[in-house]
């Protein structure tokens, strides 16, 4: 079969999500560092997040999450031509995620694999490709991936908000699609909000320059530039998600582009897992694509710092409704379902923020 169909469009054929058990609340890390819990929570929009252990990591957590999405697709994993792990917390400085995902879900030899690094978009961005390789006929599937175990240097405010998980979509044809990736827009400019330099182990950020020149100006700018494109207004979306840096801003950002909150709730996650870096839209839209309804439309814009936003207007299939095209563990399951709390002594040990260790 060849990738691209008659209409030239792809689409998310399964999807999967992955969050660690462990959880600490921002209570408990703000009453080490003196602060107020509850303002510091509200301030943030965030209750917890959720915490990788010692035998987890960007990887392991691609991978389960990557395993659900070619089970939800139905397919043999030797179909896939691409896989692409988005990240900026991958064990290996150099050697590629990619492969061993690619590995692990028993993908053939016979395809390209390759890490990406844009900050929070990486996954989005792996989505592109793989929209763009499947239309040309290059691939049959290909796989996108946005994993972190996200950084904060302790006491520093990317301490009260950085969690960990991961989100996968595999894309193909849209006769096969669970949601059809209607089209897609960008916008990109060098907006140096955040960043990590070689060999540093915790990021620095801008503060509040984040939020109107960085966020909301490429996040904004990314829904416009797709409403422009494919002349989509913002109420004919049913449900949309954005880049989670915290609970705040994309509830703002719905705001500003005339949307409101209760399209966003469903794929709202931060607040309790906490900003997942490149997984955080990717987990956001799996879980609205767990309870959307076949003709429904989704709005995905994702951000990353050093700045970008890739925006996305999907339609979803009665695909949706086959057996077994849902994972069995739902997002909200893996986010409230047996979960683990730990005091910061213990959240430290697992996040190796022990010099020591």
């Amino acid at each position: 079969m060849n990738a691209a169909n008659a209409t030239n469009k792809t689409g998310i054929v399964g999807y999967g999500a992955s969050i660690p058990r462990m959880r600490i609340s921002i209570t408990e890390i703000a009453r080490v560092w003196g602060k107020n819990g509850e303002q510091t929570a509200a301030s943030l929009g965030v209750q917890e997040k959720a915490i990788a252990s010692l035998d987890e990591d960007s990887c392991t957590l691609a991978v389960a999450a990557s395993r659900k999405a070619v089970a939800s697709a139905r397919i043999d994993a030797q179909r896939i031509g691409a896989v692409y792990v988005g990240s900026e917390s991958k064990p290996y400085a150099v050697k590629p995620t990619a492969s061993i995902v690619a590995e692990a879900i028993g993908a053939t030899p016979n395809l390209t694999a390759a890490d990406l690094e844009f900050a929070c978009k990486a996954g989005t961005a792996g989505i592109q490709a793989c929209m763009g390789m499947c239309v040309s006929g290059m691939i049959e599937y290909g796989l996108a991936i946005g994993s972190d175990t996200s950084q904060g240097r302790p006491g520093d405010a990317l301490e009260f908000s950085t969690g960990c998980g991961a989100g996968a979509f595999l894309i193909g044809a849209a006769g096969e699609a669970l949601a059809v990736i209607d089209a897609t827009a960008s916008v990109t400019t060098d907006t140096p909000d955040f960043w990590r330099r070689q060999h540093e182990e915790f990021p620095s950020h801008g503060g509040r320059f984040t939020g109107k020149p960085a966020y909301f100006k490429h996040v904004i700018g990314a829904a416009n530039a797709l409403f422009a494109k494919t002349g989509f207004k913002a109420n004919d979306f049913d449900y949309a998600v954005f880049h989670q840096p915290n609970g705040k801003f994309p509830v703002e950002a719905g705001a500003t582009l005339g949307i409101p909150r209760e399209k966003l709730v469903a794929g709202l996650v931060t607040p309790f897992i906490g900003n997942t870096y490149s997984a955080a839209t990717m987990i956001g839209l799996c879980a609205i694509l767990d309870e959307a309804r076949p003709g429904q439309r989704v709005l995905a814009v994702s951000y990353g710092s050093g700045a970008g936003s890739d925006a996305f207007a999907l339609t979803v299939t009665e695909a949706i409704l086959e057996s077994g095209r849902r994972p069995v563990k739902r997002v909200w399951d893996l986010i409230n379902d047996n979960k683990v709390y730990v005091d910061y002594a213990v959240y430290v040990k697992h996040r190796r923020k022990l010099k020591s260790m």
